[in-house]
Formats: C-alpha cells, structure tokens, sequence
C-alpha cells in the first residue's frame, strides 16, 4: 500500500533489511526490475 505521494501520483514503501550487502543489493535489483518500480538503496556504517 505504501505512504500516498498524491503530488506525483506515487504511493513510498520503506524497507528496512538486516542483511549482506551482497543480499540487500541482489534484492533491491530484483524489486527494480518489476515494471512501475524506482529502487534507492542506502547502507548505513557500522
């Protein structure tokens, strides 16, 4: 469902993973590739 961005017709899904790099990155691309669909990712430092 997401947060409704009525301004730019789009609705914002946040996701937080606990996870590797490697996986958090094979995820995002695979999300980005659904058709409609922006991926940014961030890591955070330790």
């Amino acid at each position: 469902m997401g947060i409704p961005y009525k301004k730019q017709s789009v609705a914002i899904i946040s996701v937080v993973v606990d996870a590797p790099a490697d996986v958090t990155s094979s995820l995002s691309g695979k999300l980005g590739m659904l058709p409609g669909i922006s991926v940014k990712t961030v890591y955070s430092k330790k």
